[in-house]
């Protein structure tokens, strides 16, 4: 029977005709669609080429965006006939569950389908439909034998809890069976359905965590759901995997963010922490007996798994954990100092390295999660810089002593990144500490980074990112530089631009603007600009006019016309060129410029007429002021730099 909306005014009987006409074809359509839904993302149990269930290890993007496509198609066929979606589905769910037409594909493109149209029925309609698949999937779950076909129907039963959030929060009793489904399928023995479990406790979470802190007057409950579930943390853990742990101790982080009571939320945080800070004081209280009881790599793996749980939980927390953090965090640093130099003396001795390679990778791993998780705790203070007035001082000689102590091949690439991240955070506040951050990191990273354009990917990236976090928010330190530091960090800003890898290049171009728009409002506008402008220009239109460097068009051109509109602004006051040895005086900067710039060009494409060099340069330094039609202009002028006239 096909479903007919009532009639308005005379537009309606036209949309009813032609649901009459094509109701069938739609409705074939609609069983197309259901019988052949493509995997969603969050499903993690497959059917492998020899029919057996196996996790998921890689993403196959083409599903996803076919799935996405198939989606938005059932939503719409959905919406233009919810009865025939509706009875299409549940025809198929009955034939699963007797047997009829029983296969692991049929039942996962079933779920996939059910799950997709999510959002498209009104609330009081989606809620009938929620219990009626959710009440069938879990009594057809319990009736099933054999681990695989559990393992398929488990992975399809989370998926659509999942998708259906909104239900979940209108409707507390099925909230906590799903929940505690989720508990249940977080002790399976078959691969990949805990992580599932975790994943999609996650996203429920995400989407109902206020429902976990309210007291539920109706079951005559004393305590929040949140409560019952930290009471029994140890018991639902039991069987979890270190990466599966992280995600189930976010997910409960996420909901005690939500509390109101700071009090409470207190509570919370310390009974969540509880495992991880008893195994903490344990570890060490035996180091304090025998440091080297922490080269165990049983215990470095215990210290990896509690700092990864922190790192998991602080991403949720934000600032509330900084209490946490308080208690861990001297023992972390002098962890930190050991590990670092562990790993700086086993790389130094390579005949040494060469036996413990595995023990110093467990090493490394420790010393940047330490990194990751001070950074994410950083990253997210709001306490008006509270949390770096702690923390940050205390890092200075550990951290960035350590990194300049190292040697390069130890050296974490994270302490650059850590440091870009306390002064995007703290601005200002950090100027005093600037002088020392280039003490300990800029020289040494230099060396490492200038041998060649491949070494050390990630400190080149990095380092570049610390430099613009500088520029950017402690310029006046760089005022106090000399001219030969000055020079080498220019000359450092031409090297990153100089990369062919669109990332460094690219971060090394955002550099160089930031320091010329910082140096063109300074007092120390004429002098930079006098020692700088031509080679910046000649540098410039260099990698400009190459072949390697064609990602960073956009950047090359907002450099070229900051360069021409600086000498019409009015900020230099003195003239660009040396009086000494030009020869003869111009009449302005623009005239140098302009001047410059057809020698430039024509020096670097004897290919093209002076005449057309000089009518370019001349065009581009006019258009300086309307972005499009400079950077229009530009490109013609490169297209032109590849031909030969005759």
């Amino acid at each position: 029977m096909v479903y007919f909306p009532p009639t308005v005014d005379r537009i309606e009987p036209e949309v009813t005709t032609t649901k009459i006409l094509y109701s069938d074809q739609i409705s074939k359509l609609r069983g197309l669609m259901i019988a052949r839904m493509a995997k969603p993302e969050e499903v993690l149990i497959v059917e492998d080429e020899n029919g057996n269930i196996v996790r998921e290890t890689i993403k196959d993007s083409d599903v996803l965006f076919q799935y996405r496509i198939m989606r938005e198609t059932l939503i719409c066929l959905t919406r233009f006939d919810r009865d025939d979606t509706e009875r299409q589905m549940f025809r198929k769910l009955s034939q699963q569950i007797n047997r009829e037409e029983w296969t692991w594909n049929n039942l996962n493109t079933l779920c996939w389908a059910i799950g997709s149209i999510s959002g498209s029925m009104d609330v009081k309609h989606e809620e009938e439909f929620v219990m009626r698949v959710i009440r069938a999937l879990l009594s057809f779950c319990e009736i099933m034998t054999g681990n695989d076909n559990k393992a398929v129907i488990a992975s399809n039963v989370m998926y659509v809890f999942g998708q259906y959030s909104r239900f979940l929060k209108g409707n507390w009793e099925y909230l906590v069976v799903v929940v505690k489904k989720l508990f249940d399928f977080m002790h399976s023995t078959h691969p990949g359905v805990k992580d599932m479990a975790c994943d999609t406790l996650l996203k429920i979470v995400r989407k109902c965590k206020h429902i976990f802190l309210v007291v539920q007057v109706r079951d005559h409950d004393e305590e929040p759901f949140i409560s019952d579930i930290l009471a029994s943390l140890k018991t639902i853990i039991r069987d979890l995997e270190p990466n599966q742990m992280h995600t189930f101790y976010e997910s409960l982080a996420c909901i005690i963010q939500a509390e109101s009571d700071p009090h409470k939320m207190g509570e919370y945080i310390q009974r969540l922490m509880a495992l991880p800070n008893q195994r903490w004081v344990e570890i060490i209280r035996e180091a304090c007996r025998n440091a080297d009881f922490l080269k165990d790599p049983d215990v470095i793996r215990d210290v990896l798994t509690i700092l990864e749980t922190s790192t998991r939980v602080a991403t949720s927390l934000g600032t509330h954990f900084f209490s946490q953090m308080s208690l861990i965090f001297l023992d972390m640093l002098n962890i930190y100092k050991m590990y670092s130099e562990l790993v700086s003396i086993y790389i130094g001795d390579s005949v040494m390295y060469a036996s413990k390679i595995s023990v110093v990778k467990l090493l490394r791993s420790v010393t940047r999660e330490i990194l990751k998780l001070i950074k994410t705790l950083i990253d997210k203070d709001e306490t008006e810089s509270q949390i770096g007035k702690k923390f940050v001082p205390l890092m200075m000689d550990v951290v960035l002593g350590g990194y300049a102590r190292n040697v390069p091949d130890a050296r974490e690439s994270e302490v650059l990144s850590l440091f870009a991240t306390i002064i995007k955070q703290y601005k200002v506040a950090m100027q005093n500490d600037v002088p020392h951050i280039f003490e300990f990191v800029f020289h040494c990273t230099l060396e490492m980074i200038t041998k060649n354009f491949e070494d050390y990917p990630e400190h080149r990236l990095k380092f570049f990112s610390l430099l613009r976090a500088i520029a950017a928010y402690c310029f006046h330190t760089l005022l106090q530089l000399s001219s030969e530091e000055l020079k080498l960090l220019m000359d450092s800003v031409i090297w990153a631009f100089r990369h062919t890898e669109k990332n460094i290049a690219g971060t090394g171009l955002k550099l160089l603007l930031v320091l010329m728009k910082k140096f063109q409002k300074s007092d120390f506008s004429n002098q930079f600009y006098r020692t700088y402008f031509m080679q910046i220009e000649q540098e410039i239109i260099a990698v400009l006019t190459d072949t390697f460097h064609k990602p960073e068009f956009e950047l090359h051109v907002l450099v070229l016309q900051h360069l021409f509109s600086l000498v019409e602004s009015g900020s230099l006051t003195e003239p660009l060129w040396d009086a000494s040895t030009a020869p003869y005086q111009y009449p302005n900067n623009a005239a140098f410029v302009c001047e410059y710039t057809i020698k430039l060009l024509s020096s670097s494409f004897p290919n093209i007429s002076v005449s057309e060099v000089t009518q370019s340069a001349k065009e581009l330094y006019r258009l300086r002021s309307h972005p499009d039609i400079f950077k229009n202009h530009l490109r013609d002028f490169l297209i032109q730099s590849k031909e030969f006239s005759a």
